[in-house]
């Protein structure tokens, strides 16, 4: 089975965040919320204090398949202005596979990593993009190992996305059962 690190940085945006490490968890995926902050200690645009799973550097990365990218601001831009996040970003596009929501696709469009892809991200924020890479609004794009949503609103269906992709159509019928979708 597939496992997931979620990066957290202070700012970050707490249903984009807690939303995915929730259905993944009902999904039976080994997830693993990581603050790259200096504690375990991070606190969300909304003013909402969690506590991490561990710190980025408690993590073997070399044990996930997945990172994942929650957005919010300033969380976007102090995940792109570590180079610790953006080191592993690369790593897990090349080898793996990355999930990003909201702001935080940009940080993908940042680095280089959406030429000859579609890609979503929160409206203003794919002026980055190559052309032809922003798909729209409102939206989940899943192109090969990059799943990427456009929102707040859209954390749920990225979120069943991403178990999709590691555990299959069986899983996510049973964690929509189970909350009623």
């Amino acid at each position: 089975m597939s496992a997931v690190a979620i990066l957290a940085a202070d700012g970050f945006e707490t249903i984009e965040c807690l939303t995915i490490v929730d259905v993944l968890r009902r999904g039976g995926v080994r997830t693993t919320l990581v603050s790259i902050m200096p504690t375990r200690d991070v606190i969300s645009a909304q003013q909402i204090s969690v506590s991490c799973d561990c710190t980025f550097d408690e993590v073997d990365f070399s044990e996930y398949d997945y990172v994942v990218l929650p957005g919010g601001m300033p969380g976007t831009t102090n995940l792109q202005n570590d180079e610790r996040v953006c080191d592993v970003v690369r790593e897990f596009a090349a080898t793996k596979h990355v999930a990003a929501i909201c702001a935080a696709p940009s940080i993908l469009a940042h680095l280089g990593l959406l030429e000859g892809r579609r890609a979503t991200c929160f409206p203003g924020f794919e002026l980055d993009f190559p052309k032809g890479a922003y798909a729209g609004e409102k939206t989940v794009v899943v192109d090969g190992n990059i799943i990427t949503a456009s929102a707040m609103g859209q954390a749920l269906p990225f979120a069943l996305a991403v178990l999709e992709d590691i555990a299959g159509e069986v899983a996510v019928s049973k964690v929509r059962e189970g909350i009623q979708l």
